[in-house]
Order: C-alpha cells, then structure tokens, then sequence
C-alpha cells in the first residue's frame, strides 16, 4: 500500500522583509505564485497553482486533508498548462485566486519560505516544513517574527483567498 505523502509546517506572521535583504541572501530563489481553490468535498482542500521562476512557468493540482493542526497528507502533481486552463473551470467562486511573492531561502538545514502578499505592506507569512511535528526551527536574527499563526485558520491561504486579511 502506498503512502500518501505528509506536510508537516508550521506558520509565523513576520514582518516584510525588504526585497534587497531577500534578493542578497545566499542561494534565495523567487517564485512568483498564483494559486486557485476547486470546490472541493468537506474535510479536502483542492488547489491549482501557477508558479513562475527564473522565466520558465509550472503548474500543479495539490490536494489537501488535514492530519493534525501540523500535519496534512498532501498530494501534489504536475500538470500541463491545458489540464490546468481545464480544471479552472472547477474554481470555487466564493475564493478569490490569491497572488504572492514567495522567497525560499536556506538556513540553517532548513527551507525558509517567505511569502510577500499585496494586500500587506508591512508583514509577511514565513513557513516551514519539518520532518516531525517536535523538529527545531531556526529563525535569521534579522527577522522580526511577530508571532505563530500555525494555529490561526486566518492566516492559512484558503482564508485569505475569502478576502479576509487578518492583521496584527
């Protein structure tokens, strides 16, 4: 039997990194992302995105079930531009598609994500993924981490694609 793949992350509320720190971190890599909810049955989350990096573009369709209030099985797969143009047919119209721009930078054994949003000015979503839900996590002294929002269902994407912006 195979196993559905986990994602285990936890969330922070930061404050917006300038671009120049982040474009000056060593091995950073720039995503420039567009993803869209499906209607999808309860208990499931149903999203496409589209992700653009270094000029070349990808899409995928992520399905979502959560595990815990850490952990998700999430299955993910590449899928052309015409599946994904197809499948937009299936968008749920109460979520709007929701834009960022997402920093990855290495630190410290770890991927940090760090996902700039236009609706925010002055703060941010960092994410991690771990290896366990007891993983340490280490934060650059530069960053100013406002607060853990793994908890808070407002600050997951799915929310902000309602067009609720929580902010602190």
């Amino acid at each position: 039997m195979t196993r559905t793949p986990l994602e285990i992350e936890r969330k922070f509320l930061i404050d917006r990194p300038s671009a120049a720190w982040l474009s000056a971190w060593p091995n950073s890599r720039m995503l420039e992302i567009t993803q869209t909810y499906l209607i999808a049955p309860p208990g499931e989350e149903t999203r496409l995105r589209q992700w653009t990096a270094g000029g070349t573009t990808r899409w995928s369709h992520t399905v979502k079930r959560k595990v815990s209030d850490l952990t998700r099985e999430e299955t993910e797969r590449a899928i052309t531009q015409e599946e994904y143009t197809a499948l937009l047919s299936r968008a749920d119209s109460t979520k709007d598609p929701l834009t960022k721009q997402r920093w990855q930078l290495p630190y410290r054994g770890q991927i940090l994500e760090i996902d700039l949003y236009p609706f925010w000015e002055d703060c941010a979503i960092l994410e991690v993924e771990l290896d366990t839900e007891n993983s340490p996590i280490f934060f650059p002294p530069e960053l100013r981490i406002r607060r853990e929002v793994t908890y808070d269902p407002s600050y997951k994407n799915s929310a902000l694609a309602n067009r609720r912006y929580p902010h602190d």
